[in-house]
């Protein structure tokens, strides 16, 4: 009886030790408050995966997506296209003794022409593409061989261009603008569309070079250093990409509002390809205000300024005629991709039944057998 009373108040003597500390010497407890998400008891739905449910969803997309796909490779088929390569392979091309004979030091341009024949007309407007094949846009270190900064008008990155412009940062001892192997390499062919009447007249066929880069890239992306004053003062000091025949503000002698930066042409180019074969829009054919197709059947006559070296690395060039649907360019692969998902979930749906009907031998019987 006396060891109880001790013991008791030798607990009791404890007690009133740690309630004196306060509760400065308390330890902290770790546990997590107890709240509704802390103690993870929020609400929640976990779907139960049936047959009632997972097949009714393959038939569905199914059925949805065939049409769409249908619908896309059949606009993608109304889309008329025709192209030809002018790269020059071949004794036999029109276009093989400029290729072959090609040299940056030439001053005099080397011109050929290339007939063909379009069976079709063509309505609307017509997008006139050029194509390069075997040319690798997406190489990590030609991406990177920019100077958004000095593309943008900053002053200070045009006299001091960035170190990812290597080697083609400075020329001659002065920077270059613009700097980089994407710039350096721009596609400088002039390529010109006449059609062949009926009494053997050559009508030229008006190009529209406006309105062929995207409008961030014209308006934010791209701009002159100082504007688009006198260009030759604000490009004073730099020098010209190593394989240009003309610095950047004479891109287009024949409209002062599109030169520098903001030349169209090389806005267009600098967006650059993500695979080894593109195309990209040079220019544009308008539609004419009488009922006469824009391209009528007949004959063309394509003259080429070959100023554009492709053999060195096996390329192929190519001019593509184009018109578009409310889907854009011709693209069957988007249509046949739709179908093929369509079919493959309408397939599965149908096997899933048939194995569902077959397999489910569930008893629903509460009978106990004897």
């Amino acid at each position: 009886m006396m060891a109880s009373s001790y013991n008791a108040k030798e607990e009791d003597g404890h007690h009133s030790g740690a309630s004196s500390h306060g509760g400065a010497g308390a330890v902290k407890s770790k546990k997590p408050d107890n709240t509704a998400f802390k103690q993870q008891r929020l609400p929640a739905w976990q779907p139960i995966l049936t047959a009632g449910t997972v097949l009714p969803a393959f038939f569905v997309i199914g059925l949805i997506f065939i049409p769409i796909g249908i619908g896309l490779f059949v606009s993608s088929n109304n889309i008329k296209e025709f192209e030809i390569d002018y790269t020059g392979v071949g004794e036999s091309s029109p276009c093989h003794s400029c290729a072959k004979n090609f040299s940056w030091n030439s001053t005099t341009p080397c011109l050929c022409s290339v007939d063909f024949t379009l069976e079709q007309p063509f309505e609307s407007n017509v997008f006139m593409y050029y194509g390069l094949s075997n040319f690798y846009q997406n190489h990590r270190r030609y991406v990177k061989s920019r100077d958004d900064s000095q593309l943008n008008g900053d002053r200070s990155a045009l006299t001091s261009p960035s170190k990812e412009c290597e080697p083609y940062r400075t020329s001659e001892g002065l920077p270059i603008a613009p700097c980089g192997a994407i710039a350096n390499s721009l596609f400088n062919d002039t390529l010109e569309l006449y059609h062949i009447d009926a009494n053997g007249t050559s009508n030229s066929i008006p190009l529209v070079k406006k309105g062929i880069a995207w409008w961030t890239d014209k308006h934010v992306k791209f701009r002159n250093p100082g504007g688009n004053g006198n260009l030759t003062v604000a490009f004073q000091g730099t020098n010209k990409p190593v394989n240009w025949r003309r610095p950047v503000y004479e891109l287009d002698p024949s409209d002062s509002e599109n030169n520098g930066f903001i030349n169209e042409d090389f806005i267009v180019w600098m967006r650059t390809a993500a695979l080894p074969t593109f195309r990209k829009l040079y220019r544009i054919i308008q539609k004419k205000p009488s009922s006469t197709p824009t391209l009528p059947s007949g004959k063309y006559v394509l003259n080429i300024t070959y100023n554009y070296p492709v053999l060195s690395f096996d390329g192929r060039k190519r001019m593509i005629l184009s018109t578009i649907s409310w889907m854009g360019g011709k693209n069957p692969f988007l249509g046949i991709a739709y179908i093929t998902v369509g079919s493959i979930c309408f397939f599965l749906g149908v096997v899933l039944l048939i194995i569902h009907h077959k397999y489910d031998t569930r008893n629903n019987s509460a009978d106990i057998p004897n």
